[in-house]
């Protein structure tokens, strides 16, 4: 260690110069605390670098979790999506054969009546899913041409003509359904021709 008063240089445990006597402690005391001053920054900026280093990987296996936990919900979403996709389909093809099996019948002809002039009659028809036709063309224009079927139950389909209507076929229908069989009247007025059909689907 060199002594600030003769600048001679002593050994470094030395706490007096060899040559002149002055105090090296003070020296001594100044160098160490400014190693121990640069060991503090030392220890600082090794401290911040490692707590960079921590919170940077944290924040790497943190976004890592998220997009895995992302993927797995996306995924569940999708399985979950398809499944529901899937129910649906099958649920809609079942409602579609099941829709299909019993919407599988046609309407057949029951009775098929026709006539002309003025006159009524009484016909039978059995139960079931019922649809009823009727056309006529009238002799004139005259307000009380018609054609009208009344069905026991209340069921009723009908063509008139006014005075000022035009002289052309005229066409009506009606649809029911009945548990039981019904007496239908049939009524026309001044027809040159008329029809009823009945149609049951089966």
């Amino acid at each position: 260690m060199k002594c600030e008063n003769c600048g001679f240089e002593n050994n470094g445990k030395a706490k007096f110069c060899t040559r002149c006597g002055a105090s090296l402690a003070q020296k001594n005391e100044v160098q160490t605390q400014q190693k121990d001053g640069n060991n503090t920054k030392y220890l600082i900026v090794g401290l911040t670098a490692l707590i960079i280093v921590l919170i940077c990987a944290i924040g790497y296996f943190a976004i890592n979790l998220n997009d895995g936990g992302a993927d797995q919900a996306s995924d569940y979403s999708s399985d979950s999506s398809a499944s529901s996709t899937s129910s649906v389909n099958e649920s809609s093809s079942t409602s579609s054969s099941e829709s299909s099996s019993s919407e599988s019948g046609e309407w057949k002809l029951i009775g098929s009546y026709s006539g002309s002039g003025s006159g009524s009659q009484a016909v039978s028809v059995p139960a079931g899913k019922i649809m009823v036709k009727i056309t006529a063309y009238p002799i004139k224009n005259y307000a009380t041409n018609h054609l009208y079927v009344s069905g026991s139950n209340g069921q009723s389909a009908g063509v008139d003509w006014g005075s000022r209507s035009a002289v052309a076929s005229r066409y009506d229908s009606l649809t029911y359904e009945s548990s039981s069989s019904e007496t239908f009247n049939i009524d026309y007025y001044e027809t040159v021709s008329w029809s009823v059909e009945f149609y049951k689907y089966e």
